[in-house]
């Protein structure tokens, strides 16, 4: 007895630790993305009818934080309670869909081929909204090679891919399952042919949205993009602004000389509040009034350079001004020398742009505070604008918008900076970040993590489900063009970064290229994430009717031990 639960135990081990490594290698760096297709099988072949619901929890749990807790590894290098409080919260989603898996199982393994993408789908859609989403190693995302296969996104968003990807491996599992019971049926041709339209027409999809493209395009701005390479830890260090602002200068001057209308700089690389209000009440020799004037001389009769730096809210109390608020912005400055426009942050990063439970749990809010890369509170207040810059003084004007950091995984804010009222406000869209975070310094160089590769595949989707290009300036990388294809591209114009956009990582650098406007509004973008919220909610539904089918089976099963208990006490008495 024991020897067989050891066995059952191990083997329940091997298959759910055998899906956390495929769901491992499909992601960047590693090219394992045709494994995508059959990540899921072990997990739901594990997921028996008979086997133990507790065993299959506690296992699954137990992997599935073993496989965060070490593919999220690059936030432990800024703060390890957050890589272990979003490893513990992402953990929690494979006991519920063990429990999804065995509950539909049991009621027929002829379900699994609709089922598991509604269970899977409908998980990375809630992973996609609570803690405020992190759209993180989605099954879609394995797939940012293959453009004729991701082309529905403008359609479904990403999650629309991930749905196609679930499908074939409820298949998969579904077929396996039955010829492993000699239950193969004609009803398993008809469901192939399902599954195989479904794939065909997404690929043909693909082809025809990647062919009809040239047709919808016009030229746009000469672009630039500044990358510095520099970690966090140094460009924080306030004695470091002089010189950093010197070399974005330089590498800026490059792109306006190369052709450039409009140049990138990083996330928050300035290291000054620059909103016009503060700067105005800064004495003259000031570091905010100084660096806006030396940005404000650069652009004079060049271009247009948008920067990342921080802005203030202040209010005047006791005859002094008073800081109330905080923001993570974006400025940008006109060719006649001028601050024109500013974008805050909406989606604002906890642990990084704000400390979760200030109010509820205080005492945890403190230990955060004291375990986290700062020793003050860095609250910030998060923007309510969905800014759209304009460029009117260029040969080709254009109207873009800005996505700050870990904006560019946010498929809702990405939307609404593009289109409103069913119409394209913003053409271009510009993703400013500061990824400094999440590299180690050793011998004087920085040694990138996986996080930069990843960030800018899932980039490549906001431009797939919006129809714009994406210009990307990223503290130590990866700064590139991506088309409204999702295409990375991975040459330019002029330029000193690496030509492969993935080589360039850990590196100083610039370049200039010219992107095309592409004028379709698509669907996704008009609607939103409604694939997301129909899977949300059949996943919800499907776990609630387990759960209540569990209760009544073992209420059921306690009825049944008393009936039987009953009737035995009967016979006894009556044999007395």
């Amino acid at each position: 007895m024991a020897n067989s639960k050891s066995k059952d135990i191990l083997l329940t081990l091997t298959a759910f630790s055998a899906s956390a490594l495929m769901l491992t290698v499909i992601q960047v760096p590693f090219r394992g993305g045709s494994l995508a297709w059959i990540a899921l099988v072990p997990f739901i072949l594990i997921c028996r009818p008979q086997a133990s619901l507790w065993r299959l929890m506690w296992i699954s749990c137990l992997v599935s934080f073993v496989y965060w807790t070490a593919n999220l590894y690059w936030i432990g290098l800024v703060t390890i309670p957050a890589q272990i409080a979003f490893s513990i919260s992402l953990a929690l989603y494979w006991p519920v869909l063990a429990l999804g898996v065995r509950f539909v199982r049991r009621k027929g393994p002829g379900w699994l081929t609709l089922a598991v993408p509604l269970l899977f789908v409908g998980a990375e859609a809630w992973q996609g909204i609570v803690y405020t989403g992190f759209g993180w190693r989605l099954l879609a995302h394995s797939q940012w090679m293959h453009l004729p296969v991701i082309q529905i996104s403008d359609i479904f968003g990403q999650l629309g891919v991930s749905f196609v990807i679930a499908l074939v491996n409820g298949f998969v599992a579904e077929l396996i399952i039955a010829a492993n019971s000699k239950r193969l049926h004609g009803v398993h041709l008809g469901k192939g042919a399902a599954v195989a339209a479904v794939l065909a027409a997404t690929v043909i999809y693909g082809y025809h949205r990647l062919a009809e493209t040239p047709e919808h395009l016009t030229p746009g701005p000469m672009l630039g993009s500044v990358q510095t390479n520099i970690p966090s830890n140094v460009k924080e260090a306030s004695e470091s602004g002089d010189g950093i602002l010197t070399d974005l200068l330089r590498m800026s001057n490059a792109c306006f000389e190369a052709g450039a209308e409009i140049v990138a700089w990083p996330e928050t690389i300035v290291l000054s509040s620059l909103n016009q209000d503060y700067v105005s009440l800064c004495r003259e020799d000031s570091r905010p009034r100084v660096y806006h004037q030396a940005i404000a001389e650069h652009t004079r009769d060049k271009g247009y350079v948008l920067l990342g730096a921080h802005s203030v809210s202040l209010e005047f109390r006791d005859y002094e001004y008073v800081v109330t608020d905080r923001f993570n912005s974006a400025f940008l400055y006109t060719p006649g020398g001028k601050q024109d426009g500013r974008y805050d942050k909406i989606h604002l990063v906890p642990f990084g742009e704000y400390i979760p439970f200030s109010e509820s749990l205080p005492l945890l809010h403190k230990l955060i505070i004291k375990l986290s890369p700062y020793d003050y509170d860095y609250n910030l207040t998060k923007g309510t604008e969905y800014t759209v810059f304009e460029t009117n003084a260029l040969s080709r004007p254009c109207r873009f918008g800005v996505l700050i950091c870990y904006e560019d995984t946010d498929p809702t804010v990405a939307r609404k900076m593009v289109v409103a009222d069913g119409a394209k406000k913003a053409g271009l869209l510009v993703n400013i970040s500061n990824d400094g975070w999440y590299v180690r310094w050793k011998d004087n160089k920085v040694l990138p993590s996986v996080e930069l590769p990843q960030r800018t595949v899932i980039a490549a989707f906001r431009a797939i489900e919006n129809r714009v290009g994406i210009l990307r300036s990223v503290n130590t990388g990866i700064s590139c063009l991506i088309d409204s294809t999702g295409r990375i591209r991975n040459s330019f114009e002029n330029g000193t970064l690496p030509s492969r956009a993935m080589d360039r990582q850990g590196v100083e650098g610039w370049f200039t290229d010219r992107i095309e406007l592409d004028d379709r509004v698509t669907l996704f973008s008009r609607h939103g994430r409604v694939l997301d919220l129909a899977c949300g909610f059949a996943v919800s539904l499907i776990v609630l009717w387990a759960i209540a089918a569990g209760i009544a089976e073992r209420q059921t099963g306690k009825q049944s031990q008393r009936e039987v208990r009953a009737a035995t006490s009967v016979s006894k008495k009556a044999k007395f």
